[in-house]
């Protein structure tokens, strides 16, 4: 059990090193390539993207509502925007971005390459001479990856305008005040947790579930292993991430 454990482990972060090898190296964006490649990275982002900025944008009004009320009857309203803006932007979005790219895409890649592995397709790429990761895999990690850090991009941005829009309506009274506070929250070493937490979000999301379907498509439980194992590093990731903002 150790073993399999380990192994398992070990091959997402060999896969993982070989997908950014592959991702820097210029022949895996040739002519016949690079169309695939757009092809993909549409495919993954633009049919969740008008969904999931609708979700953010109900989240944002939804929470806004509930912090801000809260908080008058408390008497703290001065905290309220940054407590807000903390838990949408620094929080909840990135983490909602990465779930909703992994059910709607990253998943059913894993589930597609464990299809061409058990049905022989990807032995046949090697017996052409193609590498199966860089023609099979690579273009999906990088959709994985692109869908995911634009979602989250687009839905903190539309987070902050609805945040405003809750609070002050359609008052630019307030914007003096409200993008001071944002530069406050928004501190250059908050900043850098904040891209890398999105950064690692979507390797991860992007990375594991496809890494279970290309090496243990042969188990029937590989599918429940690999996102154990991806909830598993999604959860690490906003550990640290919390204690890099708040420690």
């Amino acid at each position: 059990m150790a073993r399999r454990w380990a192994l398992a482990w070990w091959r997402i972060f060999y896969l993982g090193a070989v997908v950014l090898v592959l991702a820097l190296s210029p022949s895996s964006y040739g002519p016949g390539r690079r169309q695939a490649l757009a092809r993909r990275l549409y495919l993954d982002t633009a049919p969740v993207l008008p969904g999931f900025t609708v979700l953010a944008a109900l989240i944002s009004l939804v929470l806004t509502r509930i912090v801000v009320v809260t908080a008058l009857s408390y008497g703290l309203s001065r905290y309220a925007l940054e407590m807000v803006i903390r838990v949408l932007v620094l929080e909840l979005i990135p983490l909602t971005a990465a779930l909703f790219v992994a059910m709607r895409c990253t998943i059913g890649h894993g589930a597609q390459l464990a299809q061409l592995r058990q049905s022989g397709q990807l032995d046949a790429l090697a017996r052409q001479g193609l590498d199966p990761v860089r023609t099979e895999l690579l273009p999906r990690a990088i959709a994985g990856v692109f869908a995911c850090v634009t979602l989250a991009a687009l839905s903190s941005v539309v987070a902050l305008v609805l945040v405003y829009l809750g609070v002050y309506g359609l008052n630019g009274a307030g914007l003096p005040g409200y993008t001071r506070m944002f530069g406050q929250v928004f501190s250059p070493g908050v900043t850098l947790v904040l891209a890398l937490k999105t950064l690692f979000f979507s390797l991860a999301v992007a990375l594991i579930p496809m890494g279970a379907g290309l090496y243990d498509s042969a188990r029937p439980d590989s599918e429940l292993g690999g996102l154990v194992r991806m909830f598993a590093v999604l959860l690490l990731i906003e550990l640290a991430s919390l204690m890099g903002n708040y420690y």
